[in-house]
């Protein structure tokens, strides 16, 4: 696979990251190395969203509602998607920035 399309499947579950990390370890250019930090931080938000939210929806089950909340998780996994296949290097909006320079084990 070719780092564009690796860099979309980076952003399909943990196991496509994981995929993606491991085949394009090797021959990883600029783009992959953006796009798995992009996908793996907005990973890590979904967890952790996922995760308060079953705590606050357990509590107060009348704010089970906020789960339509994730929607805009999905939204962001699509932006990032299109922007790998347009070959873009441009941050996820709202959490983007955050994870644009972390994760040195990346590259």
């Amino acid at each position: 696979m070719n780092n564009k399309t690796l860099s979309i499947v980076s952003y399909i579950t943990l196991i496509g990251w994981l995929i993606a990390y491991f085949n394009g370890k090797e021959k990883a250019d600029s783009l992959l190395k953006y796009h798995l930090r992009q996908a793996l931080g907005l990973a890590i938000v979904s967890i952790i969203f996922n995760v308060v939210l079953t705590v606050v929806a357990t509590i107060v089950p009348a704010l089970s509602f906020l789960g339509i909340a994730g929607l805009v998780i999905l939204v962001l996994w699509i932006m990032g998607i299109i922007n790998a296949a347009n070959g873009a290097e441009k941050p996820t909006p709202l959490v983007g920035k955050m994870f644009e320079n972390k994760f040195a084990f990346i590259g």
